[in-house]
């Protein structure tokens, strides 16, 4: 258990002066890290990095041992960056609390600070500013402590870990720019899990490795998840994969989750960092959530400082590997004919009548654990690759895509006149979207093109972008409309798949039968059709609608057509 030393009283945490069940609240939060800078000006540096969407301003600090704050000096001198980022969900604010306890501790003990050797330690206090204002002790249902806390969504009802790629919030937008300014090595994004009930305090998301990909993910998966495992279990917190059961119940197995781009560790993967989403169980006391919180975040600093050449080697092999690589994956999902083996510590699940309804309800009996193999499924493949071309082009009316690409620092050059291009066009062919709205957005979640190669004429200012760059990877995943959290499924392109002419069906019958006589491709495209659905033929808007759509004398070439250019 983490001891307190007599600190002066400012410096003691609402945490520590309390009985152990109480998160600050962020003005409390902000004036201590604020006082300690003042205090300590050559360890700490606090400064605002954005505003919220309601207008308050979003901080971040930055610890070093020698008192060198200034990133383009650190950046030139190589120096290995640790970031932790705290309070992105404010209902599950162990983070927040724990962080304030290691900058306190950074400043008063030497020993600790001298330890960080060339390390960067980068954090991010309090995230969901908004959230953590919007105080009250009755969102988390399932949770035990602390005694009040903040909101999950900010003050655009949004949640901010899906928020990473289509940057709704202001709080995603700063975060974008400052990731890909400082470009950590490794992160640490602190959480509460939901779901089984279990021995274990701590459960932990990592990057998925597959996924990372190159030599970064065998690293991860053979050599950084052991070492923490092994230093958490001697620390007194034995520590499991992220309990997400793929039945009902951990019994029967449990498989990674896959963190996609929306999530923080998804979008740290497209920057070649090194994620973590540490998962404390709901159902312990809030005590033992933040101990095992601070000791998951100093593990794996400990980690990051004696292994830091290794990493930052194998980071910048894998941004060279992306620029080299023909394929580039988009997609991924779990292999279930392979699996790995977790030997687990659970309790006994039991199935009941519910009392409340005419169903059978699950509960978890702890005088009953367990502690046997279960299978775990941590392998992932690609199920969508995609030729890397050489290049994408932007046309420059898609602000929003291009502000977002410039955020992660993508570089990106302005054609200076109009010309033809050979280029490869992708068409949508067909779409399945969620019928209700999902983070602000009908998410496209199957996405079907084709794709042909067409000489087109692009146009001065025009953004081209070279992918034998850093960021390469980050541009192609948000580019490829059938990657996992593209600008496409977002619906940063909704507009393309609108058709903006239309007809007058008394005029257009006449007109269809002439299209229909003169155009065989639309006549047996139509023929097909009759056959597939024959009782549509009752219905003249499906009937002129289909030869309307599938006609040449009426075509639209930018309906349907991907705006996002791909050279070859």
């Amino acid at each position: 258990m983490t001891t307190t030393r007599p600190f002066a009283p400012d410096f003691i945490t609402p945490y520590e002066s309390g009985n152990r069940n109480q998160t600050t609240q962020w003005g409390d939060c902000i004036r201590f890290y604020q006082e300690l800078a003042q205090h300590f000006p050559r360890i700490l540096n606090f400064f605002e990095i954005g505003q919220s969407d309601a207008g308050r301003p979003l901080y971040a600090g930055v610890i070093t041992s020698d008192g060198e704050f200034d990133r383009d000096q650190l950046q030139a001198q190589g120096r290995p960056v640790f970031f932790n980022n705290n309070g992105i969900h404010p209902g599950e604010p162990e983070g927040v609390d724990g962080c304030m306890a290691l900058v306190r501790d950074f400043c008063f003990e030497p020993e600790r600070l001298a330890a960080l050797g060339k390390t960067v330690f980068l954090f991010i206090p309090m995230y969901n500013v908004d959230g953590s204002l919007n105080r009250q002790n009755t969102s988390r249902v399932n949770q035990d402590g602390p005694e009040s806390f903040g909101f999950r969504g900010n003050s655009l009802h949004l949640d901010l870990n899906r928020d990473f790629i289509k940057c709704d919030s202001l709080n995603a937008q700063a975060f974008n720019r400052f990731f890909s300014a400082w470009s950590p090595d490794v992160m640490v994004d602190t959480h509460t899990s939901n779901g089984a009930d279990y021995h274990y305090t701590m459960t932990l998301i990592q990057t998925q490795t597959d996924k990372l990909g190159n030599g970064l993910g065998p690293f991860l998966k053979d050599h950084m998840v052991p070492a923490i495992y092994a230093e958490m279990a001697q620390r007194g917190w034995p520590t499991c994969p992220y309990v997400n059961p793929i039945k009902d119940i951990p019994d029967h197995g449990i498989e990674d989750f896959l963190e996609t781009p929306r999530f923080s560790t998804g979008y740290a993967t497209l920057h070649h960092t090194i994620g973590f989403m540490p998962e404390t169980h709901m159902l312990k006391p809030f005590a033992d959530r933040y101990e095992s919180m601070r000791a998951l975040v100093e593990t794996v600093l400990n980690f990051t400082i004696a292994h830091a050449a290794t990493i930052q080697t194998l980071r910048a092999e894998a941004r060279g590997a992306v620029s080299k690589n023909q394929q580039a994956a988009v997609h991924w999902v779990a292999d279930h004919s392979q699996a790995s083996s977790f030997v687990f510590k659970g309790f006994q699940a039991r199935y009941q009548p519910s009392i409340i309804g005419n169903y059978t309800r699950l509960s978890y009996d702890r005088r009953q654990p367990w502690e046997k193999p279960i299978p775990y499924f941590n392998h992932f493949v690609a199920d969508i690759s995609v030729q890397r071309p050489k290049a994408y082009l932007v046309p420059r009316s898609w602000r929003a895509v291009v502000e977002r690409l410039q955020w992660n620092g993508v570089v990106m050059q302005q054609l200076s006149n109009d010309q033809l291009m050979d280029v490869e066009i992708y068409r949508i062919t067909s779409l399945k979207s969620r019928s209700h709205a999902y983070e602000g957005h009908m998410f496209h979640d199957e996405v079907t093109i084709q794709s042909h190669q067409e000489r087109v004429a692009v146009q001065a200012g025009d953004f081209l972008i070279n992918l034998d760059q850093p960021q390469a990877r980050y541009a192609i995943e948000t580019l490829e409309p059938q990657g996992h959290d593209s600008f496409f499924r977002w619906g940063f392109f909704n507009s393309c798949l609108e058709k903006k002419e239309a007809f007058s069906d008394y005029v257009f019958e006449d007109t269809a039968a002439e299209i229909l006589r003169d155009e065989p491709a639309t006549r047996a495209a139509f023929d097909a059709w009759k056959q597939e659905n024959p009782a549509s033929l009752n219905d003249q808007a499906a009937v002129l609608d289909f030869i309307f759509t599938h006609c040449e004398r009426f075509i639209e070439p930018e309906w349907n057509r991907y705006p996002v250019l791909r050279i070859i």
